[in-house]
């Protein structure tokens, strides 16, 4: 009996402490950002990641006060990057455009991933999904992806695509073409989207899942023919072009998606108070309208703890389709 105030005084004086462990992480929210933020962008400057991070950095610094200041970090397929973010002192002064590829296929492709994204990142908000369209050169007798196909089983190890690199979005969609249809294929490397797709205008390769992005001048151009694009649903930018699951790959649907992340043990109040100025951003018409514009499917965020589980998930189903492909380990 004499037991039960004490228990009292204990818990009345744990229930202060975490009274004042969520006033100070209010107040950090409040307070926050107290200088400039750092926003990494993990490729190479150009293209969609990079164009996601300005047109954010713009709005955020509108609505937060301080400059969110975009660096680009290429290396090592985002691994240089994310390592660097993931080691950051927590304070939600170090965010970054974090890829499907950083956060998901990764896990499963590296032998010796330096970072862990389920323990040490965290998601903020999920931007877009990105589609892409497959391409070939218009000089290939091919008009659609069963005449590909055709050709492909008439000349096995002959037909050749091309991708930024091992592991990439591009790869994993030749990858699954090929054991979709049970073709003989050949992947061809390049060390960026730019120049395998300069490849396919060039005829040195015959064929790429590119970002819509980059194509979609060539294709006005006439100078690469698309044969579908890899979502489900129409892309707006390139409305004239079908879904492959109606053109010959039923059920197919992929795409890869963007999100800004943080370090892991940043306060919960500091990432709910970004990922709601980024909902706003996001729900901007201006911004809508680029990415729209530029091939991307912008999306309303799903909150931070069910982009966690979003993202466990993915490592999960990436994770099949690299050790499918044998790429399981192999960087």
């Amino acid at each position: 009996m004499r037991r039960m105030p004490v228990i009292k005084a204990i818990s009345t004086t744990m229930l202060m402490a975490l009274g004042v462990l969520a006033a100070v992480d209010g107040g950090w929210a409040q307070d926050y950002p107290t200088r400039p933020v750092t926003f990494v962008v993990p490729f190479a400057p150009g293209g969609v990641t990079t164009l996601f991070a300005r047109l954010l950095s713009q709005k955020l610094e509108q609505q937060l006060g301080k400059p969110f200041v975009v660096e680009n970090r290429p290396g090592g397929g985002g691994v240089t990057a994310a390592t660097q973010v993931a080691h950051a002192p927590p304070d939600g002064h170090t965010i970054m455009m974090a890829s499907s590829t950083v956060l998901a296929i990764n896990v499963t492709l590296r032998k010796n991933l330096p970072y862990d994204p389920r323990k040490d990142l965290a998601p903020i908000a999920l931007l877009a999904r990105v589609p892409f369209v497959l391409v070939v050169n218009p000089a290939l007798p091919v008009r659609s992806v069963s005449d590909l196909v055709k050709l492909a089983r008439e000349k096995p190890g002959k037909i050749s695509f091309g991708t930024p690199g091992p592991g990439t979005f591009h790869h994993l969609n030749g990858e699954m073409f090929k054991t979709m249809f049970g073709l003989d294929l050949v992947h061809v490397p390049y060390k960026g989207s730019a120049p395998a797709l300069q490849d396919v205008v060039g005829g040195h390769i015959d064929m790429m899942f590119s970002d819509v992005s980059p194509a979609l001048p060539l294709i006005a151009a006439g100078k690469v023919r698309p044969l579908g694009v890899t979502t489900r649903q129409r892309v707006p930018a390139v409305a004239d072009v079908p879904p492959l699951a109606e053109a010959g790959m039923p059920g197919y649907d992929t795409a890869s998606w963007h999100t800004v992340t943080t370090t892991a043990e940043v306060p919960a109040a500091i990432i709910a108070r970004l990922h709601e100025a980024i909902r706003t951003a996001m729900s901007d018409p201006g911004v809508v309208d680029t990415l729209t514009k530029d091939g991307t499917l912008p999306q309303t965020s799903p909150p931070p703890d069910a982009l966690k589980r979003f993202v466990a998930d993915e490592i999960v189903r990436w994770g099949k389709v690299v050790e499918q492909a044998g790429l399981a380990g192999l960087e």
